[in-house]
């Protein structure tokens, strides 16, 4: 290869690395749309979105949101993007007798097994993840399914329109 082919295949690399990396606009874009739907709801949560190294890119406080629920979204996230699962998904497999039983003591105790937490995909690939707290298990686990659904759309829509 001469120094032109080169270049070419580092900056499509760079271009598809770009594609698949979560934003803060991104992030920001899903948590306003679960912000309205938890708002609808009457519900006051924290919505935490990290990348795909389980870093924060965002989290927002709706007002009246409990104290706890911050570091309980984050740690949803953290989950979702560590084990490329929901949190849902991730209870049924470590409850007694399961074959995950006992994860939630790993990683400084940072792994959730409750719902409310969901992995964001672009392109088949964990880009990062969602967590939502601060609402009972079934509603945490609603809204996240929600801003799943909404990232999916969003993910979908950016692609027509290349």
């Amino acid at each position: 290869m001469d120094r032109q082919e080169i270049s070419k295949v580092v900056e499509q690399v760079v271009k598809e690395v770009k594609s698949s990396s979560m934003t803060l606009s991104m992030a920001k874009e899903l948590i306003s749309g679960i912000e309205e739907k938890a708002g609808q709801m009457g519900m006051s949560v924290v919505i935490a979105v990290v990348d795909k190294g389980a870093r924060p890119v965002a989290v927002h406080c709706m007002d009246g949101a409990y104290i706890a629920s911050y570091d309980i979204a984050l740690n949803k996230a953290f989950t979702s993007a560590g084990l490329k699962m929901s949190t849902a998904e991730l209870s049924g497999l470590s409850g007694p007798g399961g074959p995950l039983y006992g994860i939630q003591h790993t990683n400084g105790g940072k792994i959730v097994i409750f719902g409310g937490g969901e992995p964001l995909l672009i392109n088949g690939s964990v880009a990062g993840a969602l967590g939502v707290s601060g609402g009972t298990l079934e509603e945490d686990t609603y809204l996240a399914a929600y801003g799943k659904e909404l990232w999916n759309a969003a993910r979908h829509n950016a692609d027509e329109q290349r």
